[in-house]
């Protein structure tokens, strides 16, 4: 078992080691990203919501 364990680690450090890892600049761009298309969806969401709320009290 402990074995195993062993074999597993050293396997997820070598594959770790061939990740390639953004640097500062490519992870804050893509944070801003993230970010603004996340509240480009949150306020179109909410739009629409209120829409369909207005229409459906003017139905019912």
């Amino acid at each position: 078992m402990v074995a195993k364990i062993k074999k597993f680690v050293n396997e997820v450090t070598s594959e770790m080691k061939k990740v390639s890892w953004p640097t500062k600049e490519q992870l804050r761009e893509s944070t801003v990203v993230v970010i603004v298309v996340t509240a480009i969806i949150t306020a179109f969401t909410f739009i629409v919501d209120e829409i369909m709320a207005i229409v459906m009290n003017a139905i019912y």
